[in-house]
């Protein structure tokens, strides 16, 4: 069959394929309806039935040492993540934390530093916790903190080849141009130089967010949520009984209000403020935990499980109550209390949700749970840890206080800074030495066998495995070259600079519709196509690649740690540009200064 014209492009059959895939792919991703392995799923099925992956290949990037390194790693900081000694280096430290930016420029840094050594969204996890208490003891608004503390997190990944898995993805582009992928430290002298500017900007950068003005504007919201949903039944005896709804909401001086009463079967009823409250009624009340708390010990109300079974109060020595904010992959996303049965599966209780930036109208137990929601989840204290862990939910509590679990403080890190020297002296390859890493972190006990396979992120790691054979179907159709043929007509007028900062933005504008690990994916074979269409070195578009697809800062979608913080900061969605918009335009200018110089244009 001869080629496909469409007016002046000529494509074969395979590229028209090709791109109708990646197209759908993109559209799929945006929608946002589907799961992103879904999707990737969906297109491996459909470039094998179009012919354009071969069945023998369809399945290679499964066995892809670059799943083998992210997979490791994600086992490496799990074990880093077990070691209290970084919540009492910062518990040390925070008497001397005497200002608003003298706390962001101390997490940030510590965020970045980590970040830059393993995962970025384990880094943001172990900190998170954290900078919630030193929030809490300091009076200071956890918004002022969070955000700068994700990006942090974000342009500290830049550092080291293992700190975003972007970094792993262009050094095997590079791998297969000319043979040698990127070393452990090659992007360390770019990346460097873009984290220490981001720190010096957001450590005053951090005025620009919603109520940022100054310490005594941050004093005054402590814990910024948004107002937790709750349900609460009203029993025989309670002073409520026969009262008005006006009187409920006025005896918490309107930090309470009732949303909904269910009664006569479970009917809901929208109450105005005359409405009589009765024995057994279930009430759906919005509130500040404090207020919700005043309330109950007032009234005797019985807050409710969202899950099926007997409720359960709080008391007794071996129950607790614990906040949480729901982790990006977590097994709650996408499902109900009710579905999950939280009680009888699980052991806790669900008693409230607090979700910014959206108004919760429906009843807890038929509530879909979302990334960066918070809860207050009640159970036995002892087996809590357990249960959030198993949840894929994080604490918001100071991980120096253990929460019941063994910690190894030493070890992790002694693990961790072997690894990274083995790898830099290049005395084992790196999918080796982190593997090797992982099962050394098993076989000592910093993390059992079943925390290690829990830390595995499946999502991103089937996501990668499926969108590898296609990334090579782009290359291999010649779509790839397509696209680089008409951005070089773009950057053709433009001075060799000028094709990186291109590359730069075409990446940092499609991660936030897209994965970044997708976007690496497709850039990366674009990015090496338009070097050798323009006769230049294709390692300086390859770090503008990966530099492109880790720095999101714009949307809390386009990255995981975004999406963590969203909740326990109370940031809503246009909060994010008014702090990354100016970071993203200091990272532009930084790494199109940086990349020449470290990394020769021809």
């Amino acid at each position: 069959m001869g080629p496909i014209r469409l007016g002046r492009l000529a494509l074969t059959l395979d590229q028209v394929l090709v791109f109708a895939i990646l197209a759908g792919m993109v559209a799929l991703f945006i929608w946002g309806r589907f799961r992103y392995d879904l999707v990737a799923l969906l297109a491996l099925l459909a470039a094998m039935m179009c012919g354009v992956v071969p069945v023998e290949k369809a399945f290679a990037g499964f066995g892809d040492q670059v799943v083998v390194i992210i997979a490791s790693a994600l086992v490496l900081s799990a074990a880093v993540s077990k070691s209290s000694l970084i919540g009492r280096s910062i518990r040390h430290v925070e008497p001397r934390l005497r200002t608003t930016s003298a706390r962001v420029a101390a997490l940030t840094t510590g965020v970045t530093v980590l970040s830059a050594v393993m995962k970025n969204i384990g880094a943001l996890a172990i900190f998170l916790p954290i900078a919630v208490q030193v929030a809490r003891r300091s009076g200071t608004s956890p918004s002022m903190l969070l955000m700068p503390m994700s990006f942090g997190s974000l342009v500290g990944g830049l550092v080291t080849l293992v700190g975003t898995s972007p970094n792993i993805l262009v050094s095997r582009v590079r791998a297969e141009l000319i043979g040698q992928p990127f070393a452990m430290f090659d992007f360390a002298p770019v990346g460097l130089g873009i984290a220490g500017a981001a720190l010096a900007f957001l450590a005053f950068g951090w005025r620009l967010l919603p109520g940022g003005h100054g310490a005594q504007a941050a004093r005054s919201a402590i814990f910024e949520v948004e107002p937790y949903l709750s349900e609460a039944r009203l029993p025989e005896g309670s002073p409520l009984v026969g009262k008005s709804v006006a009187e409920l909401e006025a005896r918490s001086e309107g930090e309470v209000t009732v949303m909904a009463i269910l009664r006569e079967g479970d009917h809901r009823y929208v109450p105005a403020g005359h409405w009589t409250l009765y024995a057994g009624d279930l009430l759906v009340l919005r509130s500040n935990p404090h207020a919700l708390q005043r309330i109950v010990a007032q009234t005797g109300l019985r807050l409710g499980d969202a899950g099926s079974g007997p409720v359960k109060t709080v008391s007794g020595s071996d129950i607790g109550v614990v906040e949480a904010v729901v982790m990006p992959g977590s097994a709650l996303v996408g499902c109900s209390p009710a579905q999950l049965r939280l009680r009888e599966v699980h052991g806790v209780s669900l008693l409230a949700i607090a979700r910014r930036g959206q108004a919760i109208a429906t009843r807890l137990r038929q509530l879909s749970f979302q990334a960066g929601d918070v809860l207050v989840l009640q159970g036995g204290s002892g087996a809590m840890p357990d249960a959030l862990r198993t949840l894929g939910c994080l604490p918001l509590v100071d991980r120096a206080t253990g929460l019941g679990e063994r910690r190894h403080n030493v070890l992790p890190l002694l693990l961790l800074g072997m690894t990274m020297a083995v790898v830099s002296l290049e005395l084992a390859p790196v999918a080796g030495a982190f593997f090797g890493a992982a099962v050394l972190a098993v076989l000592s006990g910093i993390v059992t066998l079943r925390e290690a396979y829990e830390a595995l992120d499946l999502p991103i790691l089937v996501l990668l495995a499926c969108l590898i054979p296609i990334s090579d179907a782009v290359a291999g159709t010649g779509g790839a070259g397509m696209i680089a043929g008409g951005l070089a007509v773009v950057a053709g007028g433009l001075p060799p600079i000028g094709a990186v900062a291109l590359v730069l933005l075409a990446a940092m504008a499609l991660t936030p519709f897209l994965n970044n690990a997708a976007t690496a994916l497709i850039m990366a074979p674009i990015a090496a196509s338009l070097a050798t269409k323009l006769g230049l070195n294709p390692d300086p578009l390859l770090m503008a690649v990966a530099i492109g697809c880790a720095c999101d800062f714009l949307t809390p979608i386009g990255h995981q740690c975004n999406t963590l913080v969203m909740g326990p900061g109370g940031y809503r969605f246009g909060d994010y540009w008014r702090l990354g918009l100016p970071l993203s335009i200091t990272v532009i200018v930084v790494a199109t200064t940086l990349i020449p110089i470290f990394w020769p244009l021809r």
